[in-house]
């Protein structure tokens, strides 16, 4: 069975454990809830199905009974956490920590790269702008960003996007884009772009005071929807989005990068018939 260190689901890891000793000797969910000390015993394989969750006292029952201590125990606790929690900043701290407890034990996060992209608004900003800064230096570049980064946080993003193969330097030592994607894991996407969303909300605010109205656009619409109505605005979002991704295909030179949202959010809670 693989090392826990190399799962990022722990209902996978308990599915895989249960297996492994099914095979091995006539193991059942009942034998398997009674050593981790539940009386239910179909109880963890609700929660191996993602019918129910572990809470952190069955998670301490849990560990003893798979033979988890250590780092391995920690890292299983912040695998709960990541894949249980709906606050997105905890999601990422675990997530984080998960690496850390990973590399610690000489394993290879694969989506350790992935994860720093999508951790910060500045490294899709710097894909799009360091292509048009020909022979610019990571100062340059970090000093044309709004607000400014440092150098050394520049000059990390871009050898970052190298490394994943997003950007890359020509003969010439000026960067271009190449047609490769960042692919991760669902998980760590979700885990990570609520945060880089935040980024983008913050700095939305910060445009109404740092930039004049014939820079920027910012405009809304305040309204009362039912269901059906929520859904075609989502709907017609989408098909928005379509389109701008289809105007900005057909760029073929620019000299500004731009970010654009489509928000849309309630103000209040439900109100019922009455």
């Amino acid at each position: 069975m693989k090392s826990v260190f190399e799962y990022r689901d722990y209902r996978a890891y308990m599915q895989d454990f249960y297996e492994c000793r099914k095979k091995k000797s006539a193991f059942t969910w009942r034998r398997f809830a009674m050593l981790a000390g539940f009386s239910s015993s179909g109880f963890l394989k609700l929660v191996c199905d993602g019918k129910t969750r572990l809470s952190k006292i069955g998670v301490e029952k849990v560990l003893p009974a798979m033979n988890l201590s250590g780092t391995q125990a920690d890292y299983f606790r912040e695998m709960v956490t990541f894949c249980d929690s709906s606050n997105p900043d905890l999601r990422q701290a675990a997530f984080e920590k998960m690496m850390q407890i990973a590399q610690g034990n000489k394993i290879e996060f694969l989506e350790s790269k992935s994860f720093a992209y999508f951790s910060s608004w500045v490294n899709p900003a710097l894909r799009e702008l360091a292509p048009i800064m020909k022979g610019a230096t990571p100062l340059e570049m970090g000093h044309a960003l709004i607000p400014p980064i440092p150098a050394a946080d520049a000059r990390k993003s871009l050898e970052l996007q190298e490394s994943l193969g997003v950007l890359k330097k020509d003969e010439c030592g000026n960067y271009v884009q190449t047609s490769v994607g960042i692919s991760s894991s669902r998980e760590v996407v979700s885990a990570t772009v609520v945060n880089m969303q935040k980024q983008y909300a913050n700095l939305a605010s910060d445009a109404l005071n740092r930039f004049s109205r014939r820079e920027r656009h910012i405009s809304g619409v305040t309204m009362g929807l039912d269901k059906e109505a929520y859904e075609r605005l989502t709907e017609e979002l989408d098909a928005f989005r379509k389109k701008v991704a289809s105007i900005v295909s057909n760029v073929k030179k620019y000299d500004c990068v731009y970010r654009m949202n489509l928000q849309l959010f309630p103000l209040c809670k439900k109100v019922g018939d009455k």
